[in-house]
């Protein structure tokens, strides 16, 4: 070819390359924008509803306190002696344990005059049974007379008797007096009080403590409304978890007892009460529930049968989002009954199997086409969907 043919042939060859890939990259592009814009859907994660049968669990707050509270007092007067070093405000005291003395020997004294007072009245009665016993003989000899009761000495008898009867009524005063000169702690108790000392004369009456029972403790829980038409027909018995929320954290267990049977006229709150075995750990060795502690219990209620429990980021205004046949957004108007721990528990207005979103577009609408991310069983359920659906293995269902 000669070189003038080259220089016309050239420029049209190359004009003719550059139109035909200008045009290629042409359709290719605007072939890549119709395949971009086919996937704008929106992606959205579901999971499978599905109703539970669910135990409710009751919650409520309330403080630690003694069940028993008892101003100890002394009984007898006299001067103290002796107390027990351990009975000290916050001191821990065993049941049956000595905690201080009264002097004791005017009652000694009159505890030993007693009991001779009983063998001379007893010993008047032996005399007494015996003449009575000559007289009734002499009367069985001579039936024919008459004999009255002096003569058959049954008032002296009597008078006997009651004297016998009347001095041990004194001797069990006097030893009840000379037991009283040494005071014990009447159950294992906390000492909140203590106002005795060695010297220190004591009158009857006169309260020298206050004891707290640590062998028990009670709680007394105030229950809203909105609880209490979750709470179990029967509760006396029921076992109770006992926290204590601090930075070390106290778990103990208790028992329900009853309900106390009003309903609080300011807050229209029922109360029930539990109590705690040894809340000090006296017996146990268990962390110590002490006096004034507030607390969270927690026990079992009602169980609802066949219920939805969604987590609350799924409700929104009580609508839930549901995907529906057609890969389209539908809002459900649901029945929230109750809250409970980061949860809904749903009644009605959805079904089994329904496909939950748990993951909404930004501005979702009714009726918004999305592509779904499919657990395995909404896989089994819906395989007649739509193949722009994407398939994910492994998934859960919401209500668990």
């Amino acid at each position: 070819m000669n070189p003038k043919s080259l220089k016309i042939i050239l420029p049209v060859a190359v004009i003719a390359i550059s139109a035909f890939g200008f045009y290629a990259i042409n359709a290719f592009a605007k072939r890549t924008i119709e395949e971009v814009a086919v996937d704008t859907k929106p992606t959205v994660n579901i999971e499978m509803a599905e109703t539970e049968d669910y135990q409710i669990v009751i919650t409520a707050y309330g403080a630690v306190e003694p069940i028993e509270i008892t101003p100890l007092a002394a009984q007898v007067s006299g001067e103290v002696v002796a107390w027990n070093p351990v009975f000290l405000d916050g001191g821990r005291i065993q049941r049956g344990e000595l905690l201080f003395s009264i002097e004791k020997d005017a009652y000694l004294a009159a505890y030993l005059q007693a009991e001779a007072n009983v063998n001379s009245a007893e010993a008047n009665l032996i005399e007494q049974q015996a003449l009575a016993e000559v007289a009734a003989d002499e009367a069985r000899r001579n039936p024919g007379k008459k004999y009255t009761d002096l003569f058959l000495r049954k008032p002296q008898l009597l008078s006997a008797q009651a004297g016998v009867k009347s001095a041990q009524a004194a001797l069990k005063i006097a030893k009840r007096d000379l037991d009283n000169c040494e005071v014990y702690a009447p159950f294992d108790a906390l000492v909140v009080d203590r106002n005795i000392g060695v010297g220190q004369y004591l009158t009857v009456g006169s309260q020298v403590a206050k004891l707290y029972n640590i062998e028990r403790a009670k709680i007394v829980l105030p229950i809203p409304g909105f609880d209490s038409a979750f709470m179990p027909d029967e509760v006396a018995g029921l076992t109770a978890e006992i926290e204590q929320q601090h930075v070390l954290g106290v778990t103990r267990q208790g028992v329900l007892m009853h309900d106390l049977g009003i309903i609080d006229e300011a807050t229209r709150m029922s109360h029930l009460m539990v109590e705690v075995d040894d809340p000090y750990g006296f017996d146990t060795n268990l962390p110590a529930l002490k006096f004034g502690s507030y607390v969270k219990v927690s026990f079992a209620g009602k169980t609802l049968a066949n219920v939805y429990r969604l987590p609350q980021e799924l409700v929104n205004n009580r609508t839930v989002w549901v995907v529906n046949e057609a890969s389209e957004l539908e809002p459900r108007q649901v029945e929230v009954i109750r809250e409970e721990g980061g949860y809904f528990l749903i009644r009605s207005g959805l079904e089994n199997s329904d496909r939950i979103v748990t993951t909404l577009p930004e501005y979702p609408q009714p009726g918004m086409a999305v592509k779904v991310v499919k657990t395995a069983e909404d896989d089994q359920v819906s395989s007649t969907n739509s193949g722009n659906d994407q398939y994910v293995a492994g998934g859960s269902h919401v209500g668990f």
